[in-house]
């Protein structure tokens, strides 16, 4: 954020157009007045729409795609057609980020650490425009701006009840602590079972965020302080449908709606590898844990006028820790005997010449209980368990100075700031491969080599795990960040204003990665140990030194007040992040560069608006792995490295129409054509079958459209309302060999005030609409063989949440 942040209350939707915006400027600003593309989602806002996590609210707003079927956290955006998962769209609360990279070690600086609650008063979300130039990798910023005091004391206490074992209590108090002093303090706690069933809770903690604001006679100083400890698990794809034969429905083992490869059969995991030493560590694991967060932040603002000179100074400070526990699916289910009978070779050699036939049974039953796959789907499959722990810490301040100069011809508001970072993360992460039932919640499997009376002669698995240690990663990291940047908004007249800006960059990582190797643990009765990843004691150091610069340049004309036009182009160079530690040695870097073109055409009247934006992103290079073909060959065999761009040109626009009545109509549309370019490698073969082809995952149009009916019964503000959500057909694959279909799905929404109380039931998905998100990324490089994907992570069933609030 830059400038300051005053509270606009909790505005009606639909007056954005008038809003107070601070976020991508030097000086607040009418949203009206901005030159590049803005919304502002007020605590009302976020009410009505009653998301189910940060991404699914920001996902209503045109131009960022949003896949927010994951669960809470760790979900997916992406920015006009910008083909990274979360990458690009950097969160900010009060203008400082909480963490200075885009995306920490398996946690999320998005809605991995930003979690709304009452004590977020408004996000403001740009788009292109300035992002560059107030934040670090930013094509986009969300602004979390948070509840200040005010000399009237108010409050608010929210429960939240939904049938998925939803449980949930908000609240929070603002006022004065004198005539010029302010508090305001809030949170919130939170326990819920679960969209999907996986045999345990899904979300478990809460937050509490609180600030004091001191008045002074030129500005104010304010002081705020998070703590977050907050568990949500990771929901991952799921098969829907057999490989063997696509037409035939697995839905009567994995439910649809709310079945998942999450089991309590993991609640007990031991990952063994090597240390350098040769001694045999035990990481151990408990799915149930997920994604556990715990972390603190301070910082202190300060803004004031001295003389013609306006100073703003942030500061801020997060330290905290992640412990990550998921169960990713991996390759697609097969034909269980045929995958048995394929060890069985493999088992013959290492156990002997009495291997008369491969059997399974239960993980864990010494092969006393055996299973017959035959009984259930006829499949079993093959998953990873990810065990991950990240202490990361992150300090970041912000100086700037503004000053508004008279000229000859108009008037220029000019801009100098300086910001710096120091960051780092301290990593480990341990991978295992499990075999498992094609079952919600399965079993883990024994894949054992029998003889002809029926003994066990020895294991593939290793207590259902396949291979033992297949991934290990361990190391730590520090990083350096400062920049200048500058910003000048010239108001030409009072209806053109034209503005540019630069930020440049010096970047600095030391760290280390440890060193692996492959080892067999030896462990004669089990194949799962011999080649796990181990320690092997050596170093690898990372010194790496990286600039960037980014610039914008835009002009905004209002030809009254309800008609104006703007335009911007903008540039966004992308440094390394530290995850480059697991890279050794350094790899070779080539600058990518993002070029942001926009322009747009708005109009408002009254509580009415259309905002409509064209826009035109070149990302490049773009580096992707696929298959090319080889002329030697004449077929497309071998996998190598591309370096290409993505190019993707479109249209979005968000509006409300509110006329005379009860009724009223606010949506948003993007229309885009993602697609892959100039795919080459110098290994000499052609990538040119990726040329031309739609990007992964991203659709050619999405939308959401919300209908309301506001009206009055009794002495009570009747709201009804609803949404749909459409996005179109997307691919799983570089090819587009595998589709993932279009999918529309419908919301309901009612709300009831009565003076200082008020009563909210909200429906998601309510026909049980069949949608696809993700598609399986950890084999899909290719497709998934069929037409229609037939591994994703499906959309949530229909759920209903009822939320009761008063306030004071």
């Amino acid at each position: 954020m830059h400038g300051t942040a005053t509270s606009t209350g909790e505005a009606k939707e639909g007056e954005a157009h008038g809003d107070v915006i601070v976020t991508g400027s030097a000086r607040q600003q009418r949203r009206f007045d901005v030159s590049y593309a803005v919304n502002a989602l007020s605590q009302a806002d976020i009410q009505k729409l009653a998301p189910k996590n940060m991404t699914d609210l920001v996902g209503t707003l045109p131009g960022i795609h949003a896949e927010a079927t994951g669960g809470e956290v760790q979900n997916i955006t992406r920015v006009r057609g910008i083909p990274t998962d979360r990458g690009f769209l950097y969160y900010q609360q009060d203008g400082l980020p909480l963490f200075q990279e885009l995306d920490g070690w398996f946690f999320n600086q998005g809605d991995g650490m930003n979690r709304f609650d009452l004590m977020t008063d408004r996000i403001e979300v740009v788009r292109g425009g300035p992002a560059p130039i107030y934040a670090s990798t930013a094509a986009a910023i969300a602004n979390v701006i948070t509840v200040t005091g005010t000399p009237t004391t108010r409050g608010k206490a929210q429960a939240t009840l939904g049938d998925t074992g939803y449980y949930r209590l908000d609240a929070y108090q603002a006022g004065p602590l004198s005539s010029d002093t302010y508090y305001a303090i809030g949170g919130f706690l939170r326990q819920h079972d679960g969209y999907r069933d996986s045999g345990f809770p899904s979300d478990r903690g809460g937050q509490i965020r609180a600030n004091i604001k001191h008045d002074l006679a030129n500005g104010f100083i304010k002081l705020s302080g998070q703590y977050t400890d907050d568990r949500n698990v990771f929901y991952l794809s799921i098969p829907t449908n057999d490989p063997r034969d696509p037409s035939v429905s697995l839905n009567r083992y994995i439910d649809y709606f709310n079945g998942t490869l999450n089991t309590p059969a993991l609640r007990n995991v031991n990952i063994r590898y090597r240390d350098a030493s040769g001694v045999i560590q035990n990481q151990r694991g408990d799915l149930a844990n997920g994604r556990h967060i715990q972390f603190g932040n301070v910082a202190l603002d300060y803004e004031g006028d001295h003389g013609d000179l306006h100073v703003s100074a942030k500061g801020g400070l997060t330290m905290g820790k992640v412990h990550f526990d998921a169960f990713y699916s991996t390759s697609n289910p097969v034909d269980a005997t045929n995958f048995a009978n394929g060890y069985l070779g493999t088992a013959t050699t290492a156990f002997g010449p009495g291997v008369t036939h491969m059997g399974y049974s239960f993980a864990g039953t010494g092969g006393q209980t055996p299973y017959a796959p035959s009984a259930d789907s006829g499949l079993v499959m093959q998953a990873q368990y990810r065990s991950i722990q990240t202490d990361f810490y992150s300090s970041q301040g912000d100086l700037s100075v503004t000053r508004k100069f008279d000229t000859g011809i108009g008037t220029h508001d000019i801009r100098l700031g300086t910001y710096g970072s120091l960051w780092g993360q301290k990593m480990f992460t341990a991978y295992q491969n499990y075999l498992i039932q094609v079952k919600s919640q399965p079993r883990l499997l024994d894949l054992a080599a029998y003889s002809a009376n029926g003994a066990v002669q020895g294991y593939v698995t290793d207590n259902g795990s396949l291979n033992d240690a297949v991934s290990l990663n361990a190391g730590n990291v520090d990083g350096r960040l400062i920049a200048l940047y500058g910003t000048d908004s010239w108001d030409v007249t009072d209806r053109l204003r034209i503005d540019a800006g630069f930020r440049h960059e010096w970047y600095s990582y030391s760290g280390y990665g440890r060193l692996t190797g492959s080892y067999n643990l030896g462990d004669a009765t089990t194949l799962a140990d011999n080649n796990t990843r181990g320690f092997t004691g050596g170093i690898g150091t990372l010194r790496l030194r990286q600039q960037a610069t980014n610039w914008t340049l835009g002009a905004n004309y209002d030809a009254n007040g309800h008609v104006g036009v703007y335009a911007r182009a903008s540039q966004l160079q992308v440094p390394m992040n530290t995850t480059v530690a697991f890279t050794y040695p350094t790899p070779a870097i080539i600058p990518t560069k993002a070029k942001l073109y926009e322009a747009g055409v708005k109009f408002a009247y009254g509580r009415s608006y259309l905002y409509v934006t064209g826009f035109y992103t070149r990302f490049d290079p773009l580096n992707a792995s696929f298959a090319g073909f080889n002329p030697a060959t004449g077929r497309a065999d071998v996998t190598t490295n591309f370096i290409g761009t993505a190019e993707t040109k479109g249209m979005e626009a968000d509006g409300r129409l509110s006329l005379t009545g009860p009724f009223s109509l606010a949506g948003s549309v993007t229309f885009q054509n993602p697609r892959y370019l100039n795919f080459s490698s110098n290994t000499g073969l052609d990538g040119s079958r990726a040329n031309g082809k739609q990007i992964v995952r991203e659709p050619k149009l999405f939308l959401n459209i919300r209908p309301t009916m506001d009206f009055e019964v009794g002495g009570a503000d009747v709201s009804i309302y609803g949404r749909y959500d459409y996005v179109s057909r997307r691919y799983t694959d570089f090819f587009n060999t595998t589709a993932l279909p279009a999918y529309g799905a419908f919301g309901l929404g009612g709300m009831v005030t009565t003076g200082d109380w008020q009563f909210q039931l909200v429906g998601d998905n309510i026909t049980n609409a069949h949608g696809f998100t993700e598609g399986n990324t950890a084999g899909d490089r290719f497709g998934q063989g069929t037409p229609t994907a037939i591994f994703g992570r499906p959309l949530f069933g229909r759920n209903i949440r009822l939320i009761v609030s008063r306030k004071w």
